[in-house]
C-alpha cells in the first residue's frame, strides 16, 4: 500500500452537552473530501479518542466509514492503554470497512522493543491490514528504535511510519536503512525536512481547518518536488506551526482554528480545557495572518 497526500486525523466535534455531535461530524468529513485529502484517520490523538469510551470509538468507525463510503482512504486509530481494548477496537475498525490502521506503543507500561514489535505484529495479524506506525515517545514514552524496525519491517503489512520524536537524525534512518517502511511527515513544523527524505504523505492536524492549502504544500513537495515554493509556503506556515507544536495547547489551537474557518469543532473533553484569555487573542491573530500569506502565496 502506498501512502501520498494529506492524512486528516479529524477532530471529534462536541455539542454543548459534551456528546458527538454526529451532523457536524458528517461535515468534518464531507469537507475534507471535498477539499482534496487523500485519507481521514478515525481515532486519533487530533480526535481524542483518549476521551471517548469505546463504544463511542466503535459507534465513529462505523459512522466514518459510511460517510466517507470508499471516497478516500478511511485509516482507524487503534491505540489503546490496555492491549484487550486494543485488539478489540482493532477488530471493530475491520469490521466497520477501515483500509488501514494507526499503531502507536501502548501509553505508561513502557514495553521493551522486543515486547513493542509482538504488540504491532499481533495487530497485524488479527486484522490483516496495512499499518502506518506512530513513533511519537513524547506521548507513549517509548521509542520504535533500530531493533524494534528490525523485527517488524519485513512483514509487508507494515507500510509507513508517521515520525513524531521530532529526532532529524531518524529521517535518514528510516528512509535509508528501511526502505520497505514508507515515511510520513509526523510533525507539522517539519514538512519540507520529510520531503527532503522521500516523505509522500503528511499526517496533517492543521488540514482540519486549512485542508486546501495543506493538500497543495504536500503536493508542491511531494509530486513536484518544488522545494522553493514549497519553503514559501512554509514559511508561511511556521508561526502557526511554532504555536501548535510547542505552545503546549495544540488540540484547543485546532479546534480554534477550525471554529475561525467557519467549521464545527466545539469544546474539548476534560482533562483539557478551553483556550482563552491572551492565548486566545495570540492565536487568532496567528491564524488569520498564516491564512493571507498563504492565499497570497497560492493566489500569484
Amino acid at each position: 500500500m502506498k501512502f501520498e497526500g494529506i492524512y486528516t486525523p479529524i477532530v471529534t466535534p462536541f455539542g454543548d452537552d459534551g456528546e458527538i455531535d454526529w451532523n457536524a461530524y458528517a461535515d468534518v468529513i464531507d469537507w475534507q473530501i471535498e477539499n482534496g485529502v487523500a485519507g481521514i484517520i478515525v481515532g486519533g490523538s487530533t480526535g481524542e479518542f483518549y476521551a471517548l469510551s469505546k463504544e463511542e470509538r466503535i459507534q465513529q468507525f462505523n459512522f466514518a466509514s459510511d460517510r466517507i463510503n470508499g471516497r478516500v482512504e478511511f485509516m482507524a486509530g487503534v491505540n489503546d492503554i490496555r492491549v484487550d481494548e486494543c485488539h478489540e477496537i482493532s477488530l471493530a475498525a475491520v469490521s466497520s470497512g477501515a483500509n488501514s490502521l494507526l499503531v502507536a506503543a501502548p501509553p505508561y507500561s513502557l514495553p521493551s522493543e522486543d515486547e513493542l514489535a509482538h504488540h504491532v505484529l499481533k495487530i497485524a495479524e488479527i486484522t490483516n491490514l496495512p499499518i502506518m506506525l506512530y513513533n511519537y515517545p513524547g506521548r507513549t514514552g517509548v521509542e520504535m528504535g533500530e531493533t524494534f524496525l528490525d523485527i517488524v519491517a519485513s512483514n509487508p503489512l507494515i507500510a509507513a511510519v508517521k515520525e513524531s520524536s521530532g529526532d532529524y537524525s531518524r529521517l535518514p534512518l528510516l528512509s535509508q536503512n528501511y526502505p520497505s517502511i514508507e515515511l510520513a511527515v509526523g510533525g507539522e513544523e517539519q514538512v519540507l525536512e520529510f520531503a527532503a527524505w522521500g516523505a509522500k504523505s503528511w499526517v496533517c492536524a492543521t488540514a482540519n481547518f486549512f485542508p486546501s492549502e495543506c493538500v497543495q504544500l504536500m503536493d508542491t513537495l511531494g509530486k513536484q518536488a518544488d522545494f522553493e515554493k514549497g519553503s514559501a509556503l512554509m514559511s508561511a506556515l511556521m508561526p502557526l506551526m511554532k504555536a501548535l507544536e510547542q505552545g503546549g495547547k495544540f488540540l484547543q489551537c485546532v479546534k480554534l482554528g477550525c471554529e475561525l474557518q467557519g467549521r464545527p469543532g466545539g469544546k474539548v473533553r476534560l482533562p483539557l480545557l478551553p483556550i482563552e484569555g491572551l492565548l486566545k487573542e495570540e492565536m487568532i491573530g496567528i491564524i488569520d495572518n498564516t491564512r493571507t500569506s498563504l492565499h497570497s502565496i497560492l493566489n500569484k
